[in-house]
């Protein structure tokens, strides 16, 4: 199992510059945004896409550092009713081609969301089924996302490239029974970029939902949250609070070790072994009470202790 880092804090750095100060640090794999939320500082597709002599360059400057890319970042709304729908499909086509170019074996990102009803204009996250025509809005959006993901997993198949996708509240897919159903209506490129951060503060027990998952989980992020309960208490953990108002919220996106200990990351990265991840965990720094290489700096740390570098031996104590 590698260290990796998504490389997006670093983007006011030349992509020598960020390789050569990771692998310092002792990472082995990157992710590399290439549109949507996580930008292209990095690895702008328009520069790199059908184009060899960029991807002989890109090749040559991770060579250089030692350091391969785990995948291509491409978060974004692709099911969105207006243009961002229409920009994010097309980024997220760009990128599996890019990535089936580059020998790169996946691709992250959103699910979606889609709006209400065929004549709304804005997404429209459903957290219940009443009143009813909440539950219809649901069974429409489970209708629109079929059909696009459907359409894009064959996309996908075709080059050779899985689809991993972060299951995020305020997408449709956000927690692990509705990545398995998406996986059961399209095919096995689609799966799980699984982001933990993004589970503990909806309550859901991590390595339960890696058992649950089990091989379709593509890729994984490291990245840690803290739950607050003197707000959680009061407010519960569907927080609207800004992000910069970290005294007022009830749960913050925190630096690997630093909402869960070193026991619990442990015990993280031996579940994904017992269901034979053996990729990347990509750090995503988004702790807004440190900054990006300390939280980086410190993940890397407690990740060192916690991954195991060699396979497994035999059980000579069950013979």
């Amino acid at each position: 199992m590698d260290i990796g880092v998504l490389t997006v804090p670093l983007g006011d750095e030349s992509l020598d510059d960020a390789l050569a100060y990771l692998a310092d640090l002792g990472v082995d794999a990157v992710e590399l945004g290439c549109g949507g939320f996580p930008g292209d500082d990095h690895l702008p597709r328009e520069q790199y896409l059908d184009d060899e002599d960029a991807q002989a360059d890109l090749r040559a400057t991770l060579d250089d550092h030692d350091l391969r890319v785990s995948a291509l970042a491409t978060h974004n709304n692709p099911l969105h009713p207006g243009e961002q729908g229409e920009e994010a499909d097309t980024e997220l086509r760009e990128a599996i081609r890019l990535a089936d170019q580059l020998d790169v074996d996946t691709v992250t990102g959103f699910s979606g969301l889609p709006a209400g009803g065929p004549d709304d204009s804005v997404p429209n996250w459903i957290t219940a089924p009443w009143p009813t025509e909440h539950a219809d809005a649901h069974d429409y959006q489970w209708e629109v996302a079929t059909d696009y993901w459907s359409d894009l997993a064959t996309h996908a198949d075709d080059h050779g490239v899985n689809v991993g996708i972060e299951m995020h509240p305020n997408m449709l897919v956000y927690e692990p029974t509705g990545m398995a159903r998406l996986r059961e209506a399209t095919n096995d490129r689609i799966g799980s970029n699984f982001d933990p951060s993004h589970l503990y503060w909806q309550g859901i027990d991590v390595t339960e939902a890696v058992r649950f998952l089990d091989d379709a989980i593509h890729h994984v992020h490291a990245k840690d949250t803290k739950v607050y309960e003197s707000q959680s208490r009061v407010k519960g953990v569907l927080d609207t609070t800004d992000y910069t108002e970290e005294a007022d919220r009830s749960w913050l996106f925190r630096s690997v070790g630093y909402g869960h200990g070193e026991g619990h990351w442990k015990d993280l990265v031996s579940t994904l072994r017992m269901v034979g991840y053996d990729g990347a965990l990509s750090i995503e720094h988004e702790d807004s009470l440190t900054s990006s290489r300390e939280g980086l700096e410190k993940a890397v740390e407690l990740l060192e202790r916690a991954v195991f570098e060699t396979q497994p031996g035999d059980a000579y104590w069950a013979e």
